[in-house]
């Protein structure tokens, strides 16, 4: 299921701009206290390394994800999520603007 709509949240105005623009997000805290962002990603092959723990989810679009030590792509698309450990890194490709939520905290 896709996540369209998120209630009661803090949202931080000013974006995070990453890769020269080929990745640009919002940061928010929920009411229960988590923190997540909302972005997207545009057409480039990226690297992202993670303090906290995160889950990846697709709202639009698509990517292919490695996770850090694998050699396999895997597919995410919309409704979809993958999870990354705390302290390691992702691969991320994206042919389209790739839609996602990601949850760290």
């Amino acid at each position: 299921m896709t996540t369209t709509h998120i209630s009661n949240v803090t949202l931080t105005t000013q974006a995070n701009v990453y890769f020269d623009g080929k990745c640009v997000s919002h940061g928010f805290q929920a009411a229960d206290g988590s923190k997540a962002s909302v972005g997207v990603i545009l057409p480039a092959t990226l690297t992202f390394n993670t303090g906290a723990a995160e889950v990846m989810e697709c709202v639009a679009g698509a990517c292919e994800y490695k996770l850090a030590g694998s050699d396999e792509w895997k597919k995410s698309g919309p409704g979809e999520q993958f999870s990354v450990p705390a302290n390691s890194s992702f691969d991320i490709r994206v042919a389209e603007a790739y839609h996602y939520i990601c949850r760290f905290g």
